[in-house]
């Protein structure tokens, strides 16, 4: 899981992608990286966060009014500095990109690449293939002197679409030609499309559009190319139809709640992910004392359960917001460390009480046991578990860190079985339905990538290439 942003400005950008980049934190904790472009391009990246990565001497030399940044989250390599983004090729012009999501046929494309096109490949960050891939079609299509750029690059991207399979948000900077972006066919990571008088904005979240100032014009759709000349003038295209599906796990986790994706908001969406959670509660007879977000994402739900069961919502975990998110991190025994770092109890809203937990997601249960296990030094009365989506029980190939079938505890064990383990007194899951139905909002003819809850990809997934992403997403942790 990543962030893009990518701004082509009236003067230097570099401020504003910085900016831009803080509020795509949550994204990706691993690296950050930074390319701008004043007629020749200047760029810093490396391991860590925004703030480690960037220091007032570096973003002073990194000037131009176009630009593109990056906050990375492995899931396909080591996470070490050669993988971190954006990347650049010196010809056809010079192409810098950055992509969020996971090209699924990535080792087939990357021997294809070295083996029979000679090119040299220096990482295995996935965007280095995407790149490659639109920079060797550009330069075979560039004989033809009369294709306007536009055209030239639709017919890059329109390679990128036929060749690579999986899911990527891309933007990127081409020297004296413009800014770019394009999104897979099946939209399944956000990208969004912005304007602040001449100045041009994409990103993965609106956030970034509202902390900058620009106007969120809309997502850039499934299978569609936008462009932004040297004379500012939008170019954009569909390349390829296909039916949109959009990541829904970004609702129930990994957005912002102050984004809005693909013309939903974040957070009313898991307002009614509380809803219908609460229903569900109400069904199995729950009847706590004190409703308790787990803070931060599933503060927004946890705040409609309680309105729907009829009592209060309070704050009985408080978080240490300088310990990164648990969900992102690489190994159980991180993940296991962190919570306890990151959340600690408020005894008076526990002590004595029937307190119902609300959280987001359960991937392995290392979480979950260790909250309960904390706010079980509180001595509740009993604690119920209420979780607003369904169980988790397939691996994500689009980029978020659920890649192997055995870390998914759903897959081993039922629903009691899971209560017993994370020592919860009760444990309630969100119905599928419910959280189809809550995200659609009004609108009950969307489609969603629903994958890790059914199985069912809306891309095909060759069993080599789903079985190599899974051995070496092993081997990489």
């Amino acid at each position: 899981m990543c962030g893009v942003i990518g701004i082509y400005g009236e003067g230097n950008v570099v401020q504003e992608i910085y900016e831009g980049l803080l509020s795509l934190q949550h994204r990706g904790q691993d690296s950050a990286g930074i390319i701008t472009n004043n007629g020749m391009f200047h760029i810093k990246k490396g391991i860590g966060l925004v703030l480690d990565v960037f220091k007032e001497k570096n973003l002073q030399r990194l000037v131009g009014n176009i630009g593109i940044g990056h906050v990375r989250y492995p899931t396909i390599g080591s996470g070490s500095s050669e993988d971190t983004q954006p990347f650049l090729v010196n010809n056809p012009y010079g192409i810098g990109m950055a992509h969020n999501g996971n090209v699924t046929n990535y080792f087939r494309l990357r021997k294809e690449l070295i083996e029979k096109r000679l090119w040299s490949l220096n990482s295995y960050s996935d965007v280095e293939v995407i790149l490659n891939i639109l920079a060797d079609s550009i330069l075979r299509h560039r004989s033809n002197k009369k294709m306007p750029f536009f055209f030239l690059l639709r017919e890059g991207v329109k390679e990128v679409f036929r060749r690579v399979e999986g899911s990527y948000s891309c933007v990127g900077v081409i020297a004296g030609k413009g800014l770019f972006a394009f999104r897979d066919p099946k939209g399944i990571k956000p990208l969004v499309f912005g304007k602040k008088g001449k100045s041009y904005i994409f990103a993965s979240e609106s956030v970034s559009l509202d902390l900058l100032g620009y106007k969120r014009e809309r997502d850039v759709e499934p299978g569609e190319l936008i462009f932004i000349a040297t004379n500012r003038r939008v170019y954009s295209q569909k390349i390829v139809k296909g039916e949109p599906s959009p990541c829904i796990f970004e609702y129930v986790y990994f957005a912002r709640p102050d984004s809005v994706i693909d013309g939903i908001s974040v957070y009313e969406a898991r307002l009614r992910l509380g809803e219908y959670l609460g229903r569900e509660c109400q069904k199995e007879g729950i009847r706590p004392d004190v409703v308790i977000p787990v803070p931060d994402t599933a503060r927004a739900a946890a705040t409609t359960v309680a309105e729907v069961l009829g009592v209060k919502m309070r704050e009985g975990l408080m978080k240490n917001r300088y310990i990164q998110r648990t969900f992102i991190m690489p190994r159980p025994d991180l993940r296991r460390t962190a919570v306890r770092q990151k959340l600690n109890p408020i005894r008076s809203e526990i002590f004595g009480k029937k307190v119902l937990v609300v959280d987001d997601s359960i991937v392995r249960g290392t979480t979950s046991q260790e909250i309960i296990s904390i706010l079980r030094q509180c001595e509740p009365k009993e604690i119920y578990l209420a979780i607003t989506c369904p169980p988790l029980r397939f691996p994500c190939v689009y980029g978020i860190d659920m890649m192997t079938r055995g870390e998914f505890i759903a897959r081993k064990l039922t629903v009691e079985e899971i209560r017993k383990k994370i020592g919860a007194d009760r444990l309630i899951y969100q119905t599928y339905e419910g959280l189809v139905a809550a995200v659609s909002g009004k609108d009950k003819t969307r489609k969603f990538c629903t994958a890790c809850f059914n199985g069912e990809y809306p891309t095909e997934i060759k069993k080599e290439d789903f079985l190599m992403m899974e051995r070496e997403r092993c081997r990489w942790r």
